[in-house]
Parts: C-alpha cells; sequence; structure tokens
C-alpha cells in the first residue's frame, strides 16, 4: 500500500471541520477537489474512507484511523519546523498569548523555561481571560494570538478576519459523582436523576453538553451554573449534578468523590490558536510563537480514566 501523504490533508480537514464543503473553505479549494483527493486516497487504502449520510459526512473507522495517522504526522512536522526556526535569524521582542487556564497550566507555562533556554530574546507573556474579552483584546492588537477551545462535534467558520491553527483534539469525558453509575457499558443518564449542571452558554462544553444532552437525555440544572472546571468537579463530587469536562483540565484537578467516563459518543473537544490573518505572514515572533505552541500540544498526553 503506497499513499501518497500530501493528501491526507484533505482528509484532516474533513475530520475537523465536518465535512467536504467545510474542508474545502478552510482549505480554500472547491469541493470537488477534496472528493478528488479523497477518492484516490481510498483507492490508495483499498478502503472507504468517508460515508455520506442525510446530515453529512461522516468518517469510517477506517478513515478516523488515517486522520489521526494524518495528524501524527502534522505534529512531527510542526515539531520539525520549530527546529528549523531555531536555525533562522534571531527573534526579538514580546509576544502576548490569551488562554484559558488549562491549557495555559499544563501545556504552555512548563514549555516556558525550554523556550526561554532557546529564544533568549523573545519574550513570552500570558493573560487567562475570558473568550470575548480575549478576543477584543485580540482585535485591539494588545494579544498576539489567543487559545481557544470548541466542540469538535460542531461546525464553525473562525470570526471574519482570523486565522485557527489547530493544536489538539482531546474527548470530553463524562464526570459523575463516584459510584453513580456500575459501568460505563451503558449509560442511561435518566435513571440518575441527576441534572447537567449550567454553565454560559458560550463556553466549548456548553455547545458539548447540549450535543451530548439531546442524545444520552437529562435535564439542566437552574440551580447551579459554573464557570472552572474546579467548581464543577466540586459540584458533581457533591451530587449536584453531571456534567462534561476535557481530558486537559481533569489533568491537574483532584478527583476525589467523582468518577470520569471515557465513553464512546461523547465527542472531542478542539483547541486552536487563533491570530489575526494578517498577523503571522509579517510577524516572524508570531510565527515562531506559533511552531513552539505546537510543539508543546504534540508533546502533551493524557490517560484514560474510567470505572
Amino acid at each position: 500500500m503506497t499513499i501518497d501523504p500530501r493528501r491526507l490533508r484533505f482528509l484532516l480537514a474533513v475530520a475537523r471541520y465536518g465535512g467536504v464543503l467545510a474542508a474545502a473553505d478552510e482549505l480554500s479549494v472547491t469541493a470537488s477537489a477534496v472528493s478528488q483527493q479523497l477518492a484516490r486516497l481510498e483507492q490508495e487504502t483499498g478502503h472507504t474512507l468517508l460515508q455520506r449520510t442525510s446530515s453529512g459526512s461522516v468518517l469510517t473507522p477506517a478513515g478516523l484511523a488515517l486522520a489521526e495517522a494524518a495528524e501524527d504526522v502534522e505534529r512531527a512536522l510542526a515539531v520539525a519546523v520549530t527546529r528549523l526556526a531555531e536555525e533562522d535569524a534571531d527573534v526579538t521582542g514580546t509576544i502576548r498569548i490569551g488562554g484559558f487556564q488549562s491549557f495555559l497550566a499544563s501545556v504552555l507555562a512548563p514549555a516556558l523555561p525550554d523556550w526561554r533556554e532557546r529564544y533568549p530574546a523573545l519574550r513570552f507573556e500570558t493573560v487567562e481571560a475570558e473568550d470575548a474579552d480575549l478576543f477584543r483584546m485580540l482585535r485591539a492588537g494588545s494579544l498576539d494570538a489567543t487559545i481557544v477551545e470548541l466542540d469538535a462535534g460542531e461546525s464553525y467558520t473562525p470570526p471574519r478576519g482570523t486565522t485557527d491553527v489547530p493544536l489538539l483534539d482531546e474527548p470530553w469525558q463524562l464526570v459523575v459523582p463516584t459510584g453513580a453509575l456500575i459501568s460505563a457499558d451503558v449509560v442511561d443518564l435518566t435513571r440518575l436523576g441527576l441534572p447537567w449542571l449550567g454553565l454560559d452558554p458560550s463556553a466549548a462544553n456548553a455547545a458539548a453538553v447540549r450535543r451530548v444532552r439531546r442524545e444520552l437525555g437529562g435535564d439542566e440544572s437552574d440551580q447551579h451554573i459554573y464557570f472552572s472546571y474546579q467548581n464543577a468537579l466540586a459540584l458533581v463530587a457533591a451530587g449536584a449534578g453531571i456534567t462534561l469536562a476535557p481530558a486537559l483540565a481533569l489533568e491537574s484537578l483532584p478527583a476525589e468523590g467523582v468518577d470520569t467516563l471515557d465513553i464512546p459518543g461523547l465527542g472531542m473537544r478542539r483547541v486552536v490558536l487563533r491570530h489575526l490573518t494578517r498577523s503571522r505572514s509579517t510577524s516572524p515572533n508570531l510565527a515562531t510563537a506559533t511552531s513552539l505552541i505546537r510543539e508543546a500540544s504534540a508533546a502533551f498526553s493524557y490517560e484514560p480514566s474510567g470505572l
């Protein structure tokens, strides 16, 4: 079997953006071009990679396996680009990155000492704030880029004038009080008698919760609304409800009193780096920082948990 690796980016775009049309928009090509590349990829692999349904296109198990391999290739290239960038002209100045707590704490902050050593003339500054505030700062020019979380199960396009650089996809996990479910094999949330905790409707996991709630059932709580995952876990441990949380957020948070389940159908959280479209081509600092952040993201791994 011989696979042309140049075709993998078309499959990866379909996996990330939810269909051929969305992938074509992201890659700035026609939908016909995407379909042709996927057809050739199917010929090369001898497998059906895309299943077309009434609601859109869905990757087959073979397609998902190949998309995961494509992500590995993309990450390896990101690391190589970073290494090559070190041989280029020195970058100097300050780069300001905004983001949310779990990514800044688990991925970005641990990498700062290595970045200082490799780029002593480049100063990194981070800002933790809500998405809306970070986006205003990006538009105003006081941030060079922001880290954004999305629900991979929902189609989306970056805001006008911005570009999203994929960093990592990680599974959503169901968080329930300890012992609430005997087994993760059959999940009937209607029997739990616990609502979904309420949260900011603009949050990425709010979109994921809405999607999963439609599929698995359950009502939304009108008594508890959370902003941080730390508070969410405390509320779940207290028996106030259930929620979804990403693997990255669970890495550094106490898990006493809760069970986290990695079960089919929950989908993935997508983390991207968002910058103004015109910025990266004119800013060697941003290009270097983007490569470094992608390298740090590629190095992140999680351990699946369950009952």
